[in-house]
């Protein structure tokens, strides 16, 4: 598998089953900025803050008409072989909660500090083990990082701007010098 970040800003996704899964999923993609619909016969927990739409019904073929992603977390195998029928047939990335092989991608468990993401996965075998993981490097890591980021891209942008080029510049030191700032008490960065 290969990691890939996706930018869900403004498109569309549709989750289908709107159970502790599918909830808990709709969150995450609308905390990314997806337009998140969801579709469910039955709302077996809370629904996040946020959705574009919500269908209080069973999926229907052409639900996924315009969907960048869908999610299906209803634990129906008759829905997931239509749902995996239609995205494929649209090209259409495919997240199927309960039947990983059938996944054409995984969501994953994810620590963010600004622009910094770390992700991680279990290649959707182990949801657990990848949430541990993710508490395990984010308490290793110092806060601030996406501060360091902003403060690089602003580097980046003037070196860029006076006609330079960032591929050859070895930022390994500026790095140590940003970090430091970070973590050593009363530094202001």
């Amino acid at each position: 598998m290969l990691p890939v970040m996706l930018d869900l800003r403004g498109r569309r996704v549709v989750v289908l089953g709107a159970g502790e899964i599918g909830s808990r999923k709709a969150s995450q993609l609308i905390a990314e900025g997806a337009e998140v619909v969801m579709i469910s016969k039955e709302i077996l927990a809370e629904l996040p803050e946020g959705l574009a739409e919500v269908h209080h019904r069973a999926y229907e073929p052409g639900d996924l008409r315009g969907a960048f992603l869908v999610v299906s977390a209803t634990g129906d195998g008759s829905v997931n072989d239509a749902v995996v029928a239609e995205a494929d047939a649209q090209g259409i990335w495919a997240n199927i909660a309960d039947d990983l092989q059938r996944a054409n991608c995984y969501l994953t468990a994810n620590h963010r500090d600004g622009d910094v993401v770390v992700a991680v996965s279990s290649g959707g075998s182990a949801p657990a083990l990848a949430q541990w993981v993710r508490a395990e490097v984010a308490k290793a890591l110092p806060k601030g990082l996406g501060l360091v980021a902003d403060q690089l891209r602003t580097e980046r942008r003037a070196l860029q701007a006076s006609g330079g080029s960032t591929e050859d510049v070895d930022w390994s030191e500026r790095l140590s010098e940003l970090i430091a700032e970070l973590t050593t008490p009363g530094a202001s960065g």
